[in-house]
């Protein structure tokens, strides 16, 4: 008979108690355990009070109160059950007790102790063991030490799908997507099968890349193993399209769903945003409530940036305002965000700051990062100054964006010398820039293009088609923005580092390798500056091609000499 209720438990606890001293493998007591410490019905503290009550336990039970803590509100309760366990000195540890430790390590996020187990397997020879290893990986990965879990994944004798699985998604969650959609190549070659799981990863990964056409391989193999169906993954799908720059896949998959949940809205509301379509947005807000699906937090975040990019701020208020009074979400950071930036945007610098200084959580960098780049962009270069110092560097001192931003404001008004002794103070503290990033798919193969950068075995045709798309420019009566470089150099120079930028080196490949008449789908790790935005609205026009660009903030589809974006980012 099933126990379904702690009382139930207790029960049988009771009777249990009655017949005499516990049997360690009773099917009674396993059953027990089992409940008391997994269930959501049961009670972890309770199950533990009955391990020490039995004398002479066996491994499995310590192994399923130790589970039941690394999956409770409390996994370091396991690691110090695994310490009692170590020092009673029996029963012994086995290959099921350091996966669930090894569990709470990272969902503790802490690396230190789960190296400590890492090395106590050695001692135990259960170093080599895949569900160890597995378990390891998975550790690692969570604690942001992807490098760890490779080592561990290399030294493995024998890889299943979990084990790729694992990477896979640890690459993603650490920002290597594309060494995860390497290792899933290496994968298909070894002949093994993705799970859902793994598809799952794969699609963020492709979502993080722009990787169309890899993301639409994967779709193909989810349509042979009919999970298609499945909501999480049509959400992953339109997510992935989305981010990918091809909005109408997006639309057209929602558009299929048999049954929408929150995920699905907010993923297509989020797509919309993202893509300048605001009105369909807000369209799709209004019809996901008359639906009867209720917004959550992520939802609410979609729909505010939606506004941002729009420029509503009347909009944006009055859906800001509702949150708590109509659906009972209090607001959080990233809603506050959205508020500061399109209030910012609008010029409206002092409500953006009195919204940030009357907040009833504490405001981080990016909030008064968001402020201080607008007082910046509106001129008000000393409050801008103000605001990096008085909050920027007390909150992030080591943020190469604050040092970064205060640096572009002192050269922006020629202040070189000021602008020196932050770069100074950069290098002292060890606190290095990070070098603008631009990634283009082409053939299923993801090439990454720096600013300035040589070694990209297409190069020398790179620049000489980088040199045309510069005569063709200055034909059009393209000028070069140069004061968006803020270094103290001549113009000339000035001229050659902004045509070297890294979204216009992706460009240039793109024109040389893709067929004729086809989209350049380019994603970017920074906000694009003005110049190369200038310039590809001007390529667009000139070789009659979609240019479709992902920077840091939204999308820009650049289309016969105009922006989606209406030159508002």
């Amino acid at each position: 008979m099933d126990i379904t209720t702690i009382n139930h438990a207790m029960q049988l606890h009771a009777n249990l108690l009655k017949t005499g001293p516990f049997h360690t493998q009773t099917p009674s007591l396993i059953k027990l355990l089992t409940f008391t410490a997994l269930s959501h019905h049961g009670n972890i503290h309770y199950a533990h009070a009955i391990l020490t009550s039995i004398p002479n336990s066996t491994s499995h039970l310590w192994n399923t109160i130790i589970r039941g803590y690394s999956i409770s509100s409390e996994p370091k309760e396991a690691l110090l059950l695994f310490c009692k366990m170590l020092n009673q000195g029996s029963p012994s540890p086995d290959n099921y007790t350091y996966p669930f430790l090894l569990k709470s390590c990272a969902r503790l996020h802490a690396p230190e102790e789960g190296r400590q187990i890492h090395a106590v397997t050695f001692k135990t020879d259960l170093q080599s063991d895949p569900f160890v290893q597995n378990s390891l990986i998975y550790m690692y990965s969570n604690c942001k030490e992807p490098d760890a879990s490779h080592k561990v994944f290399d030294k493995m004798d024998h890889r299943d799908v979990v084990s790729y699985t694992s990477m896979i998604a640890g690459y993603v969650d650490n920002r290597r997507s594309v060494k995860a959609l390497d290792l899933y190549g290496k994968m298909e070659r070894e002949g093994i099968s993705p799970n859902e799981a793994t598809l799952l990863a794969l699609l963020g990964a492709c979502a993080s890349t722009g990787a169309l056409s890899i993301g639409q391989k994967i779709h193909r193999i989810i349509c042979r193993k009919n999970r298609g169906c499945e909501a999480k993954i049509f959400t992953a799908l339109i997510d992935m399209y989305a981010k990918c720059g091809c909005i109408r896949c997006s639309k057209k998959l929602f558009n299929e769903m048999p049954r929408r949940d929150v995920f699905s809205w907010t993923a297509m509301i989020e797509g919309l945003a993202s893509h300048g379509l605001c009105e369909e947005a807000l369209l799709c807000f209004h019809s996901m409530k008359e639906e009867g699906s209720e917004p959550d937090q992520l939802t609410f975040t979609a729909i505010l940036s939606a506004c941002r990019n729009a420029g509503w701020v009347e909009q944006g208020r009055q859906i800001f305002e509702s949150m708590l009074p109509e659906y009972g979400i209090k607001p959080e950071i990233q809603h506050y965000g959205c508020m500061v930036g399109l209030l910012a945007r609008a010029g409206l610098l002092q409500e953006a700051e009195e919204l940030i200084r009357n907040m009833p959580i504490k405001p981080d960098a990016i909030l008064w990062r968001t402020l201080a780049s607008a007082c910046k962009t509106n001129g008000n270069i000393s409050r801008a100054e103000f605001l990096i110092k008085q909050h920027l560097l007390e909150i992030e001192p080591k943020e190469s964006g604050n040092y970064v931003l205060l640096s572009n404001i002192y050269a922006s008004v020629g202040k070189w010398q000021e602008k020196a002794k932050v770069r100074k103070i950069m290098g002292n503290r060890g606190i290095g820039k990070p070098p603008g990033q631009s990634l283009i798919e082409v053939d299923g193969v993801i090439h990454e293009f720096v600013a300035g950068g040589s070694d990209h075995p297409e190069a020398q045709n790179i620049y000489r088609k980088l040199e045309e798309i510069g005569r063709k420019l200055r034909t059009e009566g393209y000028h070069p923005k140069v004061s968006e470089v803020l270094l103290d150099m001549d113009d000339e120079d000035k001229e050659s580092a902004l045509l070297h930028h890294s979204e216009k080196l992706a460009i240039a490949f793109g024109l040389i390798s893709m067929r004729k008449g086809s989209e350049i789908r380019i994603v970017k790790n920074l906000r694009s500056c003005e110049d190369c935005h200038n310039a590809a609205k001007l390529i667009s026009k000139i070789y009659q091609r979609e240019i479709i660009m992902r920077d840091r903030v939204r999308f820009h589809h650049f289309k016969d000499g105009s922006c989606s974006c209406g030159d508002n980012w």
